[in-house]
């Protein structure tokens, strides 16, 4: 009888230390600083690099002149 209460008494401290136990947090989603495509920051650094390297968040000064191109597309109903 004595065997059985102790089972019963550890068997609800397994439980509630189940339902008591902190639950784990999903990741963070990235912070706005860790910048995976080019950007144009007037404050950011300018890398010097020697070599082969790959940049994962480069800074550009200057990317070609901007244009637009109109174009229209004729679908043949009028």
């Amino acid at each position: 009888m004595a065997a059985f209460v102790g089972l019963l008494l550890g068997l609800a401290l397994m439980i509630i230390g189940y339902v008591l136990m902190p639950k784990p947090k999903g990741p963070k989603p990235p912070a706005v600083t860790e910048l995976e495509g080019p950007t144009a920051e007037a404050g950011r650094p300018i890398m010097v690099i020697f070599g082969e390297v790959t940049i994962k968040s480069p800074n550009f000064l200057w990317w070609g002149n901007k244009y637009h191109v109109k174009r229209s597309r004729r679908t043949g109903k009028k």
